[in-house]
């Protein structure tokens, strides 16, 4: 009876790449383009290569994307961590790792919620930086000589600005014109303010002395270019004082946290630069006819107080009343007193005249001082030159002890220089013994070379060698011309001959064999 072969499915075979294969034309087909709503996860930024590689995810599900390196630079809105977007693009599959993913073509905002959160959280982290912070605004100038306004050069904003500032203060401005809106409108207001700020202080331009960042009002979305992280941390490495007037009233930005002082508008900016010109020159002339009244206002003052402290003054009769009656009574007792005094001093100057008892006992006394000065003046030399001589001795005997152990230090190391000497001479003459036989091992090496390759072994052998008259090696009979003169070289000596017939080789004799003409490179 026959076995019957197994049966077989009908199911074709596929390899793993042509399933794959399939399946990503499948899903490129059906979704070639499409709009997905999610919230960015996983975004580390570009990978090294310029691609970027995150997740867009919702309550239930998760979706891997990637944009690639030219896409990723053209992007309008920058994926960041946790931002809902809407991402535009086309569905495939990578086999890698048998999965789907979007190949993002563009990004969009998924509405006004998504930007208020995105900028929420760029607020709370660049606020964890301290750029925020109040202790690091700066007041504005009083009135600045030159002030610099970062805005677009054509719209009315400029207009309104200088238009305010002629009405109230006319001063010397600067523009530095942008884009207040579109892709490179954060990076042209960064650029702007470090611009300003890296003006050096007298050089050809002026640098300002108060920065005014201004754009009119707009939606959020055209406001997004100052809530830039780069616009914001330009503002707050700012070593100017700024203003930043973005949008009306209600409109905030990022910058506005970041300035020193916000305004409500680009209007109130220009109020907020300088003061009022004429307002000032109104407080001045108050003030000039104040500073012209108030000396008189002074004098007439003091004068009043004089007039009051005049009345509370007594007359000078009852001022000089006890004075008067002291110096009478004073003048009465004075000659008495001079008399009194005069005896007084007659009496001690009698008690004091000098006498030759009294120089005499005065001179004892002074020599017997001078005599005890003496005895101890002798006895404190005589300490000294003992002092002096026991520090001598204590040094002659150190000094003694130090020569001796130096001599003793010295007669070591001259024994072990003598010693190491003897080991170098030594080792010297056992290198130089090898060395001389190393090198006379191959100086006859290189003789036995020489010899095998010298010519000379060949002429030794029945060869000989043919020059021509310039002494160049003959290397074909051809060559030789009738008449030519040559020299020919043998092992024992050289012979000089001229050639003779057509200089071809002679005809060979029946039976005889032919025999290649062999030459050799001559002479060492």
């Amino acid at each position: 009876m026959a076995t019957l072969p197994d049966p077989r499915p009908n199911a074709p075979e596929w390899t793993v790449s042509e399933l794959s294969g399939a399946l990503r034309r499948t899903v490129e087909d059906a979704y070639g383009h499409v709009r997905v709503r999610g919230e960015i996860s996983g975004y580390r930024g570009p990978h090294s290569s310029g691609h970027a590689y995150f997740s867009l995810k919702d309550e239930g599900a998760r979706l891997d994307a990637v944009c690639w390196k030219g896409t990723f630079q053209r992007l309008k809105v920058r994926p960041e961590e946790g931002l809902e977007v809407v991402a535009i693009g086309r569905l495939t599959t990578y086999p890698g790792k048998s999965g789907y993913q979007i190949v993002i073509e563009g990004l969009e905002f998924a509405g006004a919620g998504a930007i208020m959160a995105m900028l929420e959280e760029r607020k709370r982290r660049l606020q964890a930086e301290g750029l925020f912070d109040a202790a690091r605004k700066r007041p504005l100038p009083f009135l600045p000589r030159v002030i610099g306004i970062v805005t677009s050069p054509t719209g009315a904003v400029i207009r309104d600005i200088l238009h305010r500032l002629d009405d109230r203060f006319p001063r010397h401005v600067l523009v530095w014109p942008v884009r207040v809106q579109g892709e490179t409108s954060a990076a042209e207001v960064a650029a702007a303010i470090r611009g300003f700020n890296a003006l050096p202080a007298g050089g050809a331009i002026p640098r300002p002395d108060l920065l005014i960042v201004a754009r009119g009002g707009g939606s959020l979305e055209d406001l997004l270019g100052f809530s830039e992280e780069a616009v914001v941390r330009a503002a707050a490495e700012s070593g100017i004082p700024l203003i930043s007037a973005v949008g009306h009233e209600t409109d905030v930005t990022l910058i506005d946290f970041a300035a020193d002082v916000r305004a409500p508008t680009p209007t109130a900016a220009a109020e907020m630069a300088v003061p009022v010109r004429a307002d000032l020159l109104a407080g001045l002339r108050t003030l000039h006819g104040r500073l012209a009244s108030a000396p008189l206002r002074l004098l007439e003052r003091q004068r009043s107080e004089l007039r009051g402290l005049a009345r509370l003054l007594p007359r000078p009769d009852a001022l000089l009343s006890a004075p008067r009656q002291r110096l009478d009574m004073a003048s009465a007792g004075l000659p008495r007193a001079l008399k009194g005094h005069a005896s007084a001093h007659r009496a001690r100057l009698d008690r004091a005249r000098l006498s030759p008892a009294l120089l005499r006992v005065r001179l004892e006394r002074a020599g017997e001082r001078v005599a005890q000065l003496g005895r101890a003046a002798g006895q404190c030399a005589l300490r000294l030159v003992q002092r002096r001589g026991e520090r001598l001795e204590g040094l002659a005997s150190r000094l003694s002890a130090a020569r001796g152990a130096n001599l003793r230090a010295q007669s070591v190391h001259l024994e072990r220089c003598r010693e190491r000497l003897s080991s170098a001479t030594a080792r010297s003459t056992r290198a130089m013994r090898v060395l001389l036989a190393e090198r006379s091992r191959q100086l006859g090496g290189t003789a036995q070379v020489l010899d095998a390759l010298s010519y000379h072994g060949v002429l030794a052998r029945g060869f000989a060698l043919v020059r021509d008259a310039g002494g160049q090696a003959v290397r074909s009979a051809g060559a030789v011309a009738a008449g030519q003169a040559l020299e020919i070289e043998f092992s024992d000596g050289r012979l000089a001959v001229v050639a003779g017939g057509g200089g071809r080789p002679p005809a060979r004799r029946a039976g005889a064999k032919a025999v290649q003409p062999s030459l050799f490179d001559a002479p060492e």
